[in-house]
């Protein structure tokens, strides 16, 4: 069964804070901060002031030479 709208995250997803996200990628957090800022990385709020990202946006960020 596939979810009703295609950017809602299944149950399967797995949510990073910004600092894991930094370590998956091996960038600082502060280059994961720009891809947000310029659209290229899709952030959701958790809570007042937490934000997370999806694991499956940070492998889509990786594409070939």
């Amino acid at each position: 069964m596939s979810s009703p709208h295609p950017q809602t995250p299944g149950p399967e997803t797995v949510w990073m804070t910004l600092q894991q996200a930094a370590v998956y990628v091996a960038a600082s957090v502060k280059t994961i901060r720009r891809r947000i800022a310029s659209g290229e990385l899709p952030a959701y709020l958790c809570g007042k002031r937490g934000m997370r990202v999806r694991r499956e946006d940070l492998d889509n960020l990786m594409r070939p030479l």
